[in-house]
């Protein structure tokens, strides 16, 4: 590869690693290309990227301020899977594509700035997702404004059964 070359991977994966505050490295021991493709096609599909990359080029484009166990994952095969959005969802993928094929296995990791161990990926991968959550946090927000709803009907309902039971001995 000519230095012209690596100088333009290293200033990409330099941007790519500014622009994404979350960002998995995946070994991808074993896998085949029809696999690596269908990899990158859900990624793509989902607004990630999935990129194979050199570890030195890769080491060279990484800021000083990334922990020092990050650097030292990019040993033997290496790819890299940004998330510049809901790098839960990203997470959620690798392991169901792992899970299918048995060929991915997640190093390390940044999520929202903060070191990812590969022990913690699998609880970051079983979150619920943004979406689940706000849904979650609208019903207990609703939860209580029910239950007043139901107190005030309450008596109106009682009227009326108590107005048709008159009606019927009448």
């Amino acid at each position: 590869m000519k230095r012209e070359d690596k100088e333009k991977q290293v200033k990409e994966l330099s941007e790519a690693f500014n622009s994404c505050e979350s960002f998995y490295l995946v070994d991808f021991l074993n896998m085949t290309v029809a696999q690596a493709v269908k990899m990158r096609r859900l990624c793509r599909e989902n607004a990630y990227t999935f990129r194979v990359v050199k570890n030195r080029l890769a080491l060279r484009a990484l800021k000083e301020e990334f922990p020092e166990d990050l650097k030292m994952s990019f040993q033997g095969l290496t790819a890299i899977a940004f998330a510049p959005q809901n790098p839960v969802g990203l997470a959620r993928l690798i392991k169901d594509f792992s899970r299918q094929n048995k060929v991915l296995s997640v190093k390390a990791g940044i999520l929202e700035g903060q070191f990812l161990t590969a022990d913690r990926f699998n609880e970051v991968a079983n979150l619920a997702s943004r979406e689940e959550l706000l849904a979650r946090i609208g019903g207990l927000m609703a939860a209580p404004l029910m239950r007043i709803l139901r107190t005030w009907q309450a008596p109106l309902s009682g009227l009326g059964t108590l107005l048709s039971q008159l009606k019927t001995k009448k």
